[in-house]
């Protein structure tokens, strides 16, 4: 969930990085304007906890890293957001802070944030050109969106509902609503 500061002027990506190293609250940053990362629920937790620990345990032993809501992903020069649950399984870049070739990226939506996670977001993932996976949760029901890139470079969606599975790319393995909302009424 964001909620943009005011009054502020826009600031440069290191302006915005250097004021992140000494921030309480994460901050998501498009086109010089910074977005407060507001508290989340228990459900919106108990998600993005289980879909990190599935996909952590398939990368076990493998060249692929899982990250989950506080390593920031850059998207463009200009755009870095905070995913809920990301894996890259490319070389990993210099800043200790920052992913920037993620193969898989997960949002958790809420009522506030599910615009921005189904259009900004979404169309801004979709140019990543490593990215192959960009999973979008309800915690509201069970219902996932998989935005998936197939090996011709065409995206595609369809939606995880009922007792459905999906295969991930990367790393390697498949998701069930049951695993994402286990423990969720």
């Amino acid at each position: 969930m964001a909620e943009r500061l005011e009054p502020h002027g826009s600031l440069t990506v290191d302006e915005y990085l250097k004021l992140e190293e000494s921030a309480t609250v994460r901050h998501e940053y498009v086109g010089g304007e910074i977005f407060a990362m507001v508290g989340a629920t228990k459900r919106h937790n108990t998600i993005i906890g289980n879909t990190f620990g599935r996909l952590w345990g398939a990368a076990r032993g493998d060249a692929c890293r899982v990250y989950s809501e506080s390593v920031k992903l850059r998207v463009s020069d200009d755009v870095i957001y905070y995913p809920d649950v990301m894996a890259a399984c490319g070389p990993e870049g210099d800043d200790p802070h920052v992913e920037d070739d993620p193969c898989l990226v997960v949002e958790v939506v809420s009522p506030s944030t599910e615009t921005t996670d189904r259009r900004e977001k979404l169309a801004a993932h979709k140019r990543m050109p490593g990215l192959r996976a960009y999973l979008i949760v309800s915690q509201d029901r069970r219902w996932v969106g998989c935005h998936l890139r197939g090996e011709d470079g065409v995206w595609r969606r369809g939606d995880l509902v009922d007792e459905g599975r999906s295969s991930v790319p990367c790393p390697e393995t498949d998701l069930s609503l049951d695993e994402i909302y286990e423990g969720l009424d």
